[in-house]
């Protein structure tokens, strides 16, 4: 966010002597034509796995020092890229990347799961306490039914679900999942993320697009399309003892579209002004596609009727993983992307993932074009409202350039994070702005609710320049500034009134 945009010359002068006469207090002014444009509004950011260490850390058992040292960096380039936020993951496999009452240290961390960090510290505080100092959001990541990765290394620590309450997980190949027909499976999740919901100061809760499993080939099974079915009798005789009528198939959907749905009022129970977004797999119900669309349906193999989910309003955003080129036969992003803001009919905000780490070395990259084109197919379509980036390292290592032609194109200019006035709509009180000696404007913020952000535009040479600061930071440079208008923003995205405080074009600091 350090970047900033020039709107464009103004073609007018303020008139500075009224104002001029508060001695240097400001006062809220209404909106004119002269006031600055609205401020941008696009939601982007980067998910940040910790699950096989893609993302961070970059390996186990890394000491606590050179953890905390890529924490900042991460932080550091997502703020240098002007990002709004990060989409941290914490529960990778029923463990923790955090202090956790209820399940263990992820293996992620130290190498061994239920080892806690050498000397101690939170990483979900300080990702959290660090992403805010940058005035981004931090969203917690979870995995609501993997119980171990195909490639964990460590044991199980004596804490974990599969220890404790064997019954709730199965093995499926590879994997242990818990069942999601399993009450008490169920219930653990709720009571994973309600705890970090009320114990973190966290922007958002996010999960991804692992539900049931992904079917995996069944044992010498001779047909391709053969596959393992995932072991959950014990559940499905519990269901049919107590009455239940649905077929299989729409039962597995139901305990889903249950999860789904107490998620989302737990979320806002605990904390009314956390969003909750999910990321499904991109392709929609085979009955609802578009002509010409095609391939894997979560709906009947994932059991994730996302479609429901949007019409019932389930969810704050939807980030659909749309995981393929624009002119991809038979997947075109473009298309889906369009399919997607059909099917949000509740009006919830639209952020698709793109698969920005399919830049790599390797013959079949990506080009950064193919990234910078999604982003601009998503600007034309007035559904969506931002991005979301699969995943940090592809940033961080700037494979290609994507990095340095998204700091100088696509995000060259700061952007707040769209507003969600379904979840309040009441704006903040306007700071006050005060003129200081040495040529910075500090910003007094007004009592009511605490601001997150600050929303800052300059005037000089007739151009304005937008910018947007924490509101730890409480002074703005004014040098060379002939106007400095600024409005307090909240972490629903809420902006309260603008104050304008005219300066004279030749203000300098004092050395």
């Amino acid at each position: 966010m350090t970047a900033r945009t020039i709107f464009g010359n103004a073609g007018f002068w303020l008139v500075l002597g009224g104002a001029l006469l508060l001695g240097g207090c400001a006062t809220p002014r209404p909106p004119s034509a002269e006031n600055p444009p609205p401020a941008p509004r696009e939601f982007r950011a980067a998910w940040v796995a910790t699950v096989a260490n893609i993302d961070w850390p970059s390996k186990p058992g890394l000491s606590v020092a050179q953890q905390q040292a890529d924490v900042v960096a991460i932080l550091d380039r997502a703020r240098a890229l002007n990002l709004n936020a990060v989409i941290l993951q914490v529960r990778p496999a029923a463990d923790a990347l955090y202090a956790s009452p209820l399940e263990p240290w992820s293996e992620y961390l130290t190498g061994t799961q239920g080892r806690a960090p050498e000397p101690f510290y939170d990483p979900l505080e300080m990702w959290v306490r660090e992403a805010h100092r940058r005035g981004l959001e931090l969203h917690a990541w979870f995995n609501p039914y993997r119980a171990r990765h195909h490639e964990a290394k460590s044991g199980f620590a004596p804490t974990h679900l599969a220890k404790t309450h064997p019954a709730s997980v199965k093995k499926y190949g590879d994997l242990w999942w818990m069942d999601p027909g399993d009450a008490f499976a169920v219930r653990r999740t709720l009571d994973v993320v309600a705890d970090v919901v009320r114990r973190y100061d966290v922007d958002g809760i996010h999960i991804d697009d692992y539900f049931y499993p992904y079917p995996i080939a069944a044992p010498h099974a001779t047909d391709a399309k053969e596959k393992l079915d995932f072991p959950d009798e014990p559940s499905w005789q519990v269901y049919r003892a107590g009455g239940g009528k649905l077929a299989r198939v729409d039962w597995r959907r139901q305990n889903v579209n249950h999860l789904v749905e107490q998620l989302y009022r737990t979320v806002h129970q605990v904390k009314p002004w956390v969003k909750f977004g999910i990321s499904p797999f991109g392709l929609g119900r085979p009955d609802r596609r578009p002509a010409g669309i095609e391939g894997f349906s979560q709906y009947d193999q994932l059991y994730a009727d996302v479609e429901l989910w949007l019409e019932k309003g389930w969810l704050d955003y939807l980030a659909p993983q749309l995981y393929w080129p624009i002119g991809r036969k038979g997947q075109d992003f473009t298309v889906l992307l369009d399919y997607w803001a059909k099917q949000n009919t509740a009006k919830r905000h639209l952020w698709p993932g793109l698969f920005t780490s399919s830049i790599n070395d390797t013959p079949k990259s990506w080009s950064v074009a193919d990234i910078t084109r999604e982003i601009d197919a998503a600007r034309t379509n007035r559904a969506a409202s931002g991005q979301i980036h699969f995943s940090m390292i592809a940033l961080l290592q700037d494979r290609r350039g994507i990095s340095t032609a998204l700091q100088s194109g696509a995000y060259a200019s700061a952007a707040l994070v769209p507003a969600t006035p379904w979840l309040g709509a009441s704006p903040p009180s306007a700071p006050q702005l005060e003129r200081g000696a040495d040529g910075r404007i500090a910003i007094r913020p007004s009592r009511g609710a605490a601001a997150t952000n600050f929303a800052v535009w300059r005037r000089q040479g007739g151009a304005w320049e937008f910018s947007v600061q924490p509101a730890g930071k409480t002074a703005v440079d004014a040098t060379g500034a002939e106007v400095i208008v600024v409005s307090a923003v909240d972490r629903l995205g809420n902006e309260s009134r603008r104050v304008t405080l005219p300066l004279a074009a030749s203000t300098t600091k004092k050395p």
